[in-house]
């Protein structure tokens, strides 16, 4: 009888997870070891941008005897800032071979040279006289990035129950806030960000690494890849129980098999074939919508005219770095609260609020900036507009739409998504820095109503497109996505039948030998 009453209420309990200590390690590790990283390198060279001019300056006049030319250096810093979006495109690249024949926990292990070796190029850069490897850096940092910011919810959707999905996928975009408010607060001139400090500054990007690099291996790898791609159910069932906290872990078990069943005719997913099949059409759609998107909204071109904003608004212009930090802070606020609110309120009413909040800040910020040379308090209007902004992205438009890749897709086609996602991520990104600037020369304010008119773009595709998938199994989210393909599911119901009928045989064999 006690034997049976264990087996009901672990029964109860898979149905339901909870968030027991190895899974909160792991999603605390994956997200500082790589995410973590991905936001501090953003913002690390903001602060110290004029220092570590300066020192391209010198290095070229001691090399050369004559001073550098101001359009070579305009090309150069050019270069060290736009190199990590373009790493960043090459990282997401990679995902698709390296998580399918490294595994998901492989990958970030991996990657961790990357980072490592990129810290200790920056970090001694100055002494070795030489900023060629700064760029250099940047690229491999890119590449840390692209691969990370895929990589890692990823690996942790995977690992999740269903129930706490959302909560552990949105984890790593709280780290990537964290990393950005950490750079800043480095980064102040009376810490690291001055003509001593900043090698490092950038040099100590390595450290989070080499934390994950001796900490990850001693926890497992994602349960479905190793049953699903590697088929070693032993392994998945060990790792599964160690997640959970518990032993039944037969009802997730069986969910993973249902869904190699059901995906069995395809085999694994190329980029290739997953543009060409019909069965994934509008996965693949939102996905490219959500992450265009989350990039396109203008969020770099708020943090840019952020400083300008408050610097109107009267705020003295020794004083803008702390108000960058506070900007920061709200950031990793906001995000922690996604964190929190997630499960209860959805995917979809996340992303709707995000949006609608970023759409109408952009608006009203576009008619403040316009206004403030006239009307005084208009740059107190344009400060909260700018806050607003900052909360609406922080809680829908950033962190859901890596979660929904983890949720749209099942395993044979997540890492081709995910690498496409991330590629149109990194591009957006790359195209926003690269056209922004240009934007804001010949339009000036205005420019925040091209923002606007996209984030209401994607608004109305969410709205109309985009379906709930908070505490679905990934083939119950299949199964509606099907439906409006307009392709029918393959799922074996013998092979369901038949290993629900093995588990309970072997339960009987154990309860007769412990008799």
């Amino acid at each position: 009888m006690k034997g049976g009453k264990q087996d009901s209420s672990e029964g109860t309990q898979g149905a339901r997870g909870r968030m027991t200590l190895p899974l909160a390690l792991v999603a605390l590790i994956s997200a500082f070891g790589s995410s973590f990283q991905y936001g501090y390198n953003v913002s690390v060279i903001n602060s110290p941008a004029p220092y570590m001019q300066d020192f391209y300056n010198r290095t070229y006049l001691e090399r050369t005897g004559v001073p550098m030319d101001r359009a070579f250096q305009t090309l150069l810093w050019s270069l060290t800032v736009s190199m990590f979006p373009l790493g960043g495109l090459f990282g997401s690249l990679l995902v698709w071979p390296m998580v399918n024949n490294c595994g998901r926990k492989g990958t970030l292990l991996i990657n961790n040279l990357f980072s490592i070796a990129a810290a200790i190029l920056m970090g001694t850069s100055e002494l070795a006289k030489t900023f060629e490897v700064i760029i250099l850096s940047r690229v491999l940092m890119g590449i840390f990035a692209g691969l990370a910011s895929n990589v890692v919810p990823m690996f942790l959707g995977e690992m999740s129950p269903k129930n706490l999905r959302g909560a552990v996928g949105v984890v790593p975009q709280l780290f990537i806030t964290i990393g950005i408010l950490a750079a800043q607060i480095l980064g102040l001139h009376s810490i690291l960000g001055n003509a001593q400090g900043w090698p490092v500054l950038l040099g100590l990007t390595g450290i989070p690494s080499l934390m994950q690099l001796l900490t990850l291996p001693f926890f497992p790898e994602s349960p479905r890849y190793l049953l699903l791609q590697k088929g070693t159910e032993e392994q998945a069932r060990r790792a599964l129980q160690r997640l959970r906290g518990w032993q039944d872990v037969d009802e997730e078990i069986q969910e993973m098999y249902q869904e190699d069943s059901s995906e069995k005719e395809e085999g694994q997913f190329s980029v290739l074939s997953l543009f060409t099949f019909r069965g994934l059409r509008w996965q693949l759609i939102s996905i490219i919508v959500m992450m265009a998107g989350q990039q396109l909204s203008g969020v770099n071109g708020v943090f840019y005219y952020a400083d300008r904003i408050f610097e109107s608004a009267g705020v003295h212009s020794s004083s803008i770095q702390y108000v960058t930090v506070s900007i920061g802070a709200i950031n990793v606020v906001m995000t922690l609260l996604a964190v929190f609110i997630v499960e209860s309120l959805g995917r979809r009413i996340l992303l709707l609020a995000g949006f609608v909040l970023c759409s109408a800040s952009c608006a009203v910020l576009t008619l403040a900036l316009n206004l403030q040379s006239t009307v005084s308090w208009m740059s107190y209007l344009s400060i909260v507009c700018v806050i607003a902004y900052i909360i609406g992205h922080a809680i829908g438009p950033s962190p859901i739409p890596a979660v929904m890749i983890t949720e749209m897709f099942l395993q044979s086609s997540r890492p081709a998504a995910f690498m496409v996602g991330g590629s149109v991520h990194w591009l957006s990104n790359f195209t926003v820095g690269l056209l922004f600037l240009y934007m804001e020369a010949g339009l000036g304010p205005y420019s925040f109503l091209i923002f606007c008119a996209i984030c209401v773009t994607t608004l109305l595709y969410i709205f109309f497109i985009v379906p709930e998938t908070k505490n679905k199994t990934f083939m119950e989210i299949n199964r509606i996505m099907a439906k409006r393909n307009k392709v029918e599911v393959q799922e074996d119901k013998e092979l369901k039948d038949s290993y629900a009928l093995s588990r309970q045989e072997e339960k009987k064999c154990l309860s007769s030998s412990e008799m």
